[in-house]
């Protein structure tokens, strides 16, 4: 704390014995030791309420990296995977062109209702049906002219 070195403290000491005097040195050794108890004591008792300043303000950041943290897993417990893909099954079974029908679906019943596609045959789906030549009839060849 101070810098005071052997040779100081015997200088102190010997000026302490000749300007006080022998029959007063241990009353004021003993006043100037609790003197010194006391400022140690004060200095302690500062120190200490300065650590616990300093962990009130850890405690109250970790309090609010633990309130955010909480905040942003909670985003995450409300994730239903389900819901999500029976909104998105449900959005496109109702319209699966991406169209908006509701207008007319207000207009008229008939229009809101989906026509049914015309039922195609197989044979039609792997090759187009080719024009047929055309046959002549019986009444054409009854005339001879």
């Amino acid at each position: 704390m101070f810098d005071i070195g052997w040779s100081e403290l015997v200088v102190i000491a010997v000026v302490a014995l000749i300007a006080i005097g022998p029959k007063e040195l241990p009353g004021v050794l003993r006043t100037v030791g609790q003197y010194m108890g006391r400022i140690r004591r004060m200095a302690s008792e500062f120190q200490g309420q300065f650590q616990e300043a300093m962990r009130e303000a850890e405690m109250a950041d970790l309090k609010k990296q633990v309130d955010e943290m909480t905040d942003t897993a909670k985003g995450f417990t409300d994730f239903d995977p389900l819901a999500s893909v029976k909104k998105e099954v449900d959005s496109f079974t109702a319209d699966p062109l991406g169209s908006s029908t509701s207008s007319a679906a207000s207009a008229s019943p008939e229009a809101a209702a989906p026509s049914a596609p015309a039922p195609v045959s197989p044979d039609a789906a792997i090759a187009p049906e080719a024009p047929q030549p055309e046959t002549k009839s019986a009444s054409t060849s009854g005339s001879g002219a």
